[in-house]
């Protein structure tokens, strides 16, 4: 065989198209399944979301509208309620309750309170333990989270998120020769509830990733990533704690 019929034939084999194995098809059966669960996806999220907000505006309308004296109800003139109403008043409420406490008079009423609810010794307890907790969850002087943290838990070699709240102090901290870090490491799916720890910040890495990307992970069960999020404004950062 000459040298140019070898050329030939291999010129015919590129040209030859390669068969490709056809993509099987798809059953009806596992389209409207993906169908369907495309809906869930889709519509879940604003389902629970009007659900919720639905029963909260029902919860506060069924318990702050009836305080309202009736010739001050504007249902009363109405022939439909109005929803969302108990949720106005009780924020104007609270909004007029902010407003007077802002004063001296306000914070003078306030401090007398606070020492009658001083001497009742169940009471004091509970109302101490819950200011300190609103104080801490809304004040806009609230570090609240700091960064987030991972933390080898609960054994060595496995990872859990954590989040830092602030440097341990007091007894605690000076019970132990390196500084201790509290921190709170949260449940999935429900990041309200968690653990308390003190660690030494030596046993903590820190993420360059924000607090609501960590929450967002958390809630998730790790199905959003921080790539996945929007890229994060460019705010002064929080200083790390020392």
């Amino acid at each position: 065989m000459t040298k140019k019929s070898t050329e030939t034939d291999d010129l015919d084999a590129e040209k030859k198209p390669t068969l490709v194995a056809p993509a099987p098809k798809v059953g009806l059966f596992a389209r409207l399944r993906t169908y369907f669960l495309t809906g869930i996806v889709v519509t879940a999220p604003i389902a629970i979301t009007i659900y919720l907000t639905y029963v909260f505006v029902s919860f506060v309308d069924a318990n702050v509208t009836p305080l309202v004296p009736v010739k001050y109800n504007p249902e009363t003139y109405l022939p439909f309620s109005i929803p969302g109403l108990g949720v106005f008043i009780a924020v104007f409420v609270l909004v007029l309750i902010g407003f007077l406490t802002a004063n001296y008079l306000g914070r003078a009423l306030l401090v007398f309170g606070e020492r009658i609810v001083g001497r009742m010794p169940i009471v004091r307890s509970i109302y101490n333990a819950l200011k300190q907790i609103m104080e801490t969850v809304l004040a806009q002087s609230s570090t609240s989270f700091r960064d987030v943290v991972l933390l080898e838990y609960p054994r060595k070699g496995i990872w859990a998120v954590a989040f830092v709240t602030s440097t341990a102090k007091g007894e605690v901290n000076a019970k132990k020769d390196e500084d201790m870090i509290s921190i709170f490491m949260p449940t999935t799916p429900n990041p309200t509830s968690g653990f308390l720890l003190f660690v030494p910040k030596s046993d903590l890495q820190y993420l360059n990733m924000t607090v609501e990307e960590g929450v967002k992970l958390v809630i998730s069960a790790g199905m959003i990533w921080p790539e996945d999020l929007p890229a994060k404004k460019e705010d002064t950062p929080v200083d790390r704690i020392d």
